[in-house]
């Protein structure tokens, strides 16, 4: 009994540390070169592990990459990072993604999220906007795996689409509803 009580006060003061320590991560914001480095690895992981990715890319008109989020959460959670927008293979501006959540959760995890916009109108919408939220801003279609593990460009008409990808290809079940996306000056 002391030992699993001991066991849960030691997982309990690791999420709190953690979640307290997201907002700390902002004080030590990346550059913007280390930014578009890792930007530039999710999207290689996400062309090499997804078929149709490329194509999926190439026919969009702008795309947000905000690579290594850190979520974590005990009963309280939230969410960090720190990303580029692309418009033509190009970084135009820099965002950061940032939630909360209160409800029953534990753990951590590492993600990359990928916002593919695929109408103009929603891109230029989310650039003019100063903390853009999705689900009330505008709504993001979050993209699951297909049977074959592919995706298909035709299928989707959706203005936005969302990627959740993990170190094991896309996240099932992943959310992006509540995230707001705030413009940075780097």
């Amino acid at each position: 009994m002391k030992k699993e009580m001991t066991g849960k006060m030691t997982l309990t003061i690791f999420m709190i540390v953690v979640i307290i320590s997201v907002p700390l991560y902002t004080a030590f914001a990346a550059t913007a070169k280390e930014i578009n480095v890792s930007v530039d690895v999710s999207l290689d992981r996400f062309t090499k592990e997804v078929k149709g990715a490329n194509e999926f890319l190439k026919a969009a008109k702008g795309v947000l990459v905000i690579p290594n989020v850190i979520q974590a959460g005990l009963i309280i959670g939230g969410e960090y990072g720190e990303g580029a927008l692309r418009i033509g293979g190009k970084t135009v501006d820099y965002y950061n993604i940032t939630a909360a959540s209160l409800g029953y959760q534990i753990g951590a995890q590492r993600k990359d999220v990928i916002l593919v916009f695929m109408d103009e109108a929603a891109l230029k919408k989310f650039r003019n906007s100063d903390n853009w939220q999705a689900g009330v801003d505008g709504t993001v279609t979050v993209m699951e795996y297909g049977a074959e593990g592919s995706i298909d460009t035709t299928k989707f008409k959706q203005p936005i689409v969302g990627f959740v990808f993990g170190q094991k290809g896309l996240m099932a079940g992943a959310m992006i509803q509540g995230s707001k996306f705030t413009k940075l000056k780097k």
